[in-house]
């Protein structure tokens, strides 16, 4: 062979073998780390099961949250954290169920906030952040007051915009909001005017946020005060609904004096006008993310999921049995009862999740944090309770299921509850004493918990009680009544 000839072959050689390389490169990359779908999620606050029309809801309609249930999967089994606003938030960003997570209940911090999640915590949100995600949360945070260590930029979020607190979250017109670390004075609702609505405000800065981050992957966090008492909207809303939902229920509350704005609910008289298009609103705004995120060309690769933080309140004029908001489920926000924690969820993700598929898959809030990390593809802690429930929303890989999911309630006499299989085991009042009978319900046959058959069934009322008095650990801050009084407390 000539020289010339060597060092084409050395050449070609070379050339192939460098192809072969980057397209090998290539492959692996692709199989390895594929492209990273963004994520949205966004939790309306005290939406009742039965509040959407693609639920049941017969009085009004949400058309765009009923078509993303057409475009997704639509969960009939889905559990929020809590009963209450905080501690549910808290299970949703640690993966812990209340027996567990370190919020378990409202604790307000003054003068604005609640008692914070520790810097030990480690959050969903600071998860998906260590990953590359671009993360930003829109809404009412109430996890930590401004500043501390559970202020939401202390916890996984690059970018905050709205209420730290839950109580001023009470206020659709607040004289205040937080950007990032900033307090916004909001002069056009100084004193008693109502120039700037907080929702408005808000959905202004998800669809900048949206716009800032389409070329790289984020998650999107919207914690939403709608529709939480009290009640008030937009006058363009009101004037749809006025005299729509007879009769109304007008509600006196606080408009003079020091508690005005800092709290207490404002008066309404036209309650079940405004509750209506507070869901307007809502909904309006769930179709206004689903569109930019279509008009940005990023839909295939976003997953959006809604749900709420618990169930319907009493609150503020609010009327849950005027809407039917729960359907045939009982109880309210606060109770432990399926009214009070079963929860809308739906799910929607282009190629991924089948459109117009329902699911029966039992599930809660701490399953949301290892998804969102199957999702992302990332490790989970494997020191959380919750179950990833990817491959239901996916169809790939078998889905494993809990062998219970558990709940407390620290307010109203202490209330317990737990879900097994087709079975709820609920007990009330057990702060006054932790032997209180167990009422028992099969949820296969009685939905509506109104026959309890706890007599004719001891076995799984003494599995109940193992449950209760094992699936919790002892809090220091959230201490359950009287140390002592459950094993482990």
């Amino acid at each position: 062979m000539q020289p010339l000839d060597l060092r084409y072959l050395i050449v070609s050689i070379l050339i192939i073998c460098s192809c072969t390389a980057k397209d090998s490169a290539k492959r692996t990359s692709s199989e390895i780390a594929p492209e990273k779908p963004n994520i949205i999620y966004i939790i309306a606050d005290d939406l009742g099961y039965n509040d959407l029309s693609c639920y049941g809801q017969k009085n009004f309609s949400t058309p765009n949250i009923d078509k993303l249930a057409s475009q997704g999967m639509l969960f009939t089994q889905h559990y929020s954290g809590s009963t209450v606003c905080a501690p549910s938030r808290s299970v949703l960003m640690t993966g812990l169920h209340t027996g567990h997570t370190y919020i378990r209940g409202n604790k307000e911090v003054r003068p604005e906030g609640q008692h914070p999640l520790p810097a030990s915590i480690h959050t969903m949100a600071e998860a998906l952040q260590e990953e590359g995600y671009t993360t930003g949360a829109f809404g009412k945070w109430g996890l930590g007051s401004p500043d501390s260590e559970g202020d939401p930029l202390n916890q996984g979020f690059d970018r905050f915009y709205g209420f730290n607190c839950q109580r001023y979250g009470h206020h659709y017109y607040p004289h205040h909001l937080w950007d990032d670390d900033q307090k916004i004075i909001l002069d056009r609702n100084e004193g008693k005017k109502k120039g700037s609505y907080a929702p408005t405000l808000i959905q202004a800065e998800v669809i900048n946020f949206l716009e800032a981050n389409k070329d790289k992957p984020f998650f999107l966090f919207k914690p939403t005060i709608i529709p939480h008492a009290e009640l008030a909207a937009p006058e363009s809303y009101m004037e749809k609904n006025r005299g729509k939902f007879l009769p109304e229920k007008p509600y006196e509350g606080y408009d003079e004096g020091e508690d005005y704005r800092n709290g207490p609910y404002e008066s309404q008289e036209e309650t079940h006008a405004a509750f209506v298009s507070m869901i307007q609103v809502l909904d309006d705004h769930v179709g206004e993310i689903v569109q930019k995120v279509e008009d940005l060309g990023i839909a295939d690769k976003t997953i959006i999921i809604f749900t709420s933080d618990n169930g319907p309140h009493l609150e503020g004029g609010a009327d849950p049995e005027y809407f039917d908001s729960n359907g045939p489920l009982k109880g309210f926000k606060r109770d432990l009862y399926e009214g009070g924690i079963r929860v809308p969820m739906i799910a929607k993700w282009p190629g991924k999740i089948k459109a117009g598929s329902i699911s029966n898959h039992i599930s809660a809030f701490w399953d949301v944090y290892p998804t969102l990390s199957d999702i992302a593809g990332i490790d989970p802690p494997q020191d959380i309770d919750g179950i990833s429930f990817g491959p239901t929303l996916t169809g790939d890989g078998d889905q494993k299921a809990h062998e219970y999911l558990y709940w407390e309630f620290h307010e109203k006499g202490g209330r317990q509850a737990v879900r097994k299989g087709k079975w709820k085991g609920v007990k009330y009042n057990v702060l006054k004493n932790p032997n209180q009978k167990i009422e028992l319900y099969d949820l296969s046959k009685d939905l509506g918990e109104e026959n309890d058959i706890a007599a004719e069934n001891p076995e799984m009322v003494n599995d109940m009680k193992e449950i209760f008095k094992t699936a919790r650990t002892h809090s220091d801050v959230f201490t359950f009544g009287q140390k002592g009084y459950l094993q482990n407390e």
